[in-house]
């Protein structure tokens, strides 16, 4: 049962990790060279899309199976493998939910309430990216970590 839990943890966190890799190496600097209103415009609906069921459920479900490697690893504490599980349960449930809730999240709702074509959203345009693509790197190296960690629960 553990390595079912650790197969499908390393899966869905290089899934995501994979998903915000895409988005800090090329997605955020194309959108950040269009015209502000088009990018805003942009990631507004991108902002939309992304909540579909498939992303939505690699994520949502990912989460769940870190926190079960999280209790997993407490549980077995004792065993060789229990750190490398946490690190795994943790990296994902902290560094890529916890930094997505926190972070991500709330400047996507400030971008949502804007007008793609005002002045407002013009000028926080160059800040979003800024920060949400600080954010989206800590959340890219979390997931991969995490899946590297899951991985390594094998190795012991």
């Amino acid at each position: 049962m553990t390595d079912l839990l650790v197969l499908f943890t390393a899966l869905g966190a290089a899934t995501v990790g994979g998903v915000f890799f895409a988005f800090s190496s090329f997605v955020m600097k194309a959108l950040a060279q269009l015209p502000a209103a088009q990018g805003v415009a942009a990631m507004q609906r991108i902002n939309i899309v992304v909540i579909n069921p498939w992303f939505m459920g690699v994520f949502m479900g990912t989460l769940l199976l870190s926190i079960a490697c999280v209790v997993v690893a407490w549980l077995t504490w004792s065993a060789p493998h229990s750190v490398w599980l946490l690190a795994a349960g943790l990296l994902y449930a902290v560094g890529t939910f916890g930094v997505t809730m926190a972070f991500n999240v709330p400047r996507n709702n400030h971008l949502a309430r804007l007008d793609a074509a005002s002045a407002e959203a013009a000028a926080y345009w160059p800040v979003y990216v800024r920060e949400w693509t600080f954010w989206n790197h800590v959340r890219t190296v979390a997931g991969l970590t995490s899946a590297a960690c899951a991985v390594l629960v094998w190795t012991k």
